[in-house]
This record gives structure tokens, C-alpha cells and sequence, in this order.
């Protein structure tokens, strides 16, 4: 006997992605601008920091293109093969899109020692023009994500990149007035070095949390042995195993396992309470609200006739 959630595709109004494709095409046409225009602002310079940037910037690009696609699939609906649909899409998106920023951050650190040691000549005139374009197009892109960057894996990623961009581009900035006011050429190199030490730690850190998404791990600020006593505690049940906890997709944790119930439950009618009881608890007793839940109510017996590797737990 299963509890929790209709047993069909995806409810489409529980946990629903919402539409952030406007906002997300319209930083993707700022970013593609700025990375044309840094790009002919590198070749003229020779600043590894403007080139670092705008090399992260192609990124940005390029994952906020993977954002707006993915964000274009989530909506659409569930169905008998998809029962989910593409609602994991999102974190999909998240993987890829910090794999590229530590691709990028690991060549701007070695670009950034090799060039501390033999620093080039750097044009920090127009490197200071381009890092200020770089800035406000980054600026402008900060304030459409900032309202939506929470709305799941997939903007969050879109909104660390775009912020990390700017953060690059004034580095750029900086970089471009030391070398005009003291002659300093290794401050392009710090600042390439900087750009690279702020994009790595934020992707590595989406990396992980996506990983945990997809290896389908327990949901984060949920424990399960805190989830199994509640269960226990409750009458008439006697056992609890075969318990899973994962997350589909932002806003979406999921719970299932086995529980045992004393004989009588069948009989009596206790246990369509029990089911009730069970889905309440999961759903209001922890700090991960887990609506979509599924439980099976079975007698000792039927317990003792399951394969071993469903009571591991």
C-alpha cells in the first residue's frame, strides 16, 4: 500500500519551474556583447587579465545559453516516459556549466604564473575602457538574475557566473590603473590570478552539490535516522527499512521505504491512519518538507520473504 503523491507523471503545479527565459536571454545578448567586445580588447592590449575575463565571459555565455535552454525544457509537461520531465535538466545545466568555469579558472592560474614570471607589455589605456564596458554590461546583468538567483540550480549557476564576470572585470579595472599610474606590468598577472581564485571555489562548490543531486544522495539539512525514529514512534508500526531520500530537482525532495505494521492494521482499518500519519510527518516535522512521498505498509511476513538488499536499511 503506497502514501504521499499520485503514482502518474509529476503533479505539474507541485514544485512547478517557474518562467525565467526572458530574463536569461536578455543577459545572455548582454553577455555575448561583451565578450565580442573584450575579445577585440584582449587582441589589442595583450592583457591576460582582459583575455582571463573574456574567456570567462565566453563561458558565461555559453553556460547562460545552457541555462536558457535548460530553463526552456523544464517547462515542459510530464508524461508516461518522462514522469518527471525535464525538471533535472536544471541541474544538468549547473554541472556542465561550473565544469567550464573550472576549465577556466585553472588556465587563467597557470596563464597568471607563467606571466608573473615573464610579464608582457600591456596597453593600460584601452585595457582600462574595456574592463568599464565589461563592468556595466555585467552590472546590468547582476540586477535581471539577483530577484530570481534562488529559484533553482540552474539560475543560481547563471548568477554566480555573471557576478564572478564582474568581479573579473574590475579586476581588470584595477589592474588597467596600476599599470598607467606606477608602470607595474605583473598587475595584469595578479589580476588574471585573482579572476581565477574567485571563479574556482564557487564552481567547485556547484560541482558538489549538483554531484550529490544526481548520485541521488540525501537531501541536504535532512537525516534519515531522525526521519526512521519519528516513523517508529508512531502506533502500531514496528519496522522501518528500504529508505530513500533523494532530490529530482530544485524543490523537489522525494521519499519512499518499507514499513511494517502489526497484522491487525489490515483488518482494523488502521491503516489508511497510519499512511496519514506517515505523510505528515515527513512533511511537516523537518527542515526538508518531503510532499512527495511513497510508503508501503506490509506485515512482518511479507518482510521476511524480501530480498535482503531491500532491508540494508
Amino acid at each position: 500500500m503506497g502514501a504521499g503523491h499520485s503514482h502518474g507523471p509529476a503533479d505539474a503545479t507541485g514544485g512547478a519551474a517557474p518562467d525565467l527565459r526572458r530574463r536569461l536571454a536578455i543577459v545572455f545578448g548582454l553577455t555575448s556583447t561583451v565578450v565580442v567586445a573584450q575579445a577585440i580588447g584582449s587582441w589589442v592590449t595583450g592583457s591576460l587579465a582582459l583575455l582571463t575575463d573574456t574567456a570567462h565571459a565566453l563561458t558565461d555565455a555559453t553556460g547562460l545559453l545552457v541555462a536558457l535552454i535548460a530553463a526552456t525544457l523544464m517547462l515542459r509537461p510530464a508524461n508516461k516516459h518522462r514522469t518527471w520531465g525535464f525538471r533535472r535538466i536544471e541541474v544538468i545545466a549547473a554541472l556542465a556549466q561550473a565544469t567550464l568555469l573550472i576549465v577556466v579558472g585553472v588556465y587563467a592560474a597557470v596563464e597568471g604564473v607563467r606571466r608573473l614570471v615573464e610579464p608582457p607589455e600591456v596597453q593600460s589605456s584601452e585595457l582600462l575602457v574595456f574592463g568599464i564596458v565589461g563592468l556595466v554590461a555585467n552590472i546590468t546583468g547582476i540586477v535581471i538574475l539577483s530577484s530570481s538567483r534562488g529559484a533553482n540550480f540552474n539560475m543560481r549557476a547563471a548568477f554566480l557566473e555573471v557576478l564572478n564576470d564582474a568581479l573579473g572585470s574590475l579586476g581588470v579595472i584595477v589592474a588597467a590603473i596600476v599599470i598607467t599610474t606606477t608602470g607595474f606590468q605583473r598587475a595584469d598577472a595578479i589580476a588574471g590570478l585573482f579572476i581565477a581564485a574567485l571563479i574556482v571555489p564557487r564552481a567547485v562548490t556547484i560541482l558538489r552539490e549538483t554531484t550529490s543531486v544526481l548520485m541521488e544522495f540525501t537531501p541536504k539539512g535532512l537525516d534519515l535516522d531522525q526521519v526512521r525514529a519519528h516513523i517508529l514512534g508512531l502506533a502500531h508500526v514496528r519496522d522501518v527499512h528500504d529508505l530513500h531520500a533523494s532530490t529530482v530537482a530544485t524543490g523537489l525532495p522525494t521519499i519512499s521505504a518499507h514499513v511494517v505494521v502489526d497484522d491487525e492494521c489490515f483488518t482494523d482499518g488502521h491503516a489508511p491512519t497510519i499512511l496519514h500519519d506517515i505523510r505528515e510527518c515527513v512533511a511537516e516535522h523537518f527542515p526538508v518538507s518531503l510532499e512527495h512521498s511513497t510508503f508501503q505498509l506490509e506485515t512482518e511476513r511479507l518482510r521476511e520473504h524480501e530480498p535482503a538488499d531491500t532491508r540494508h536499511a
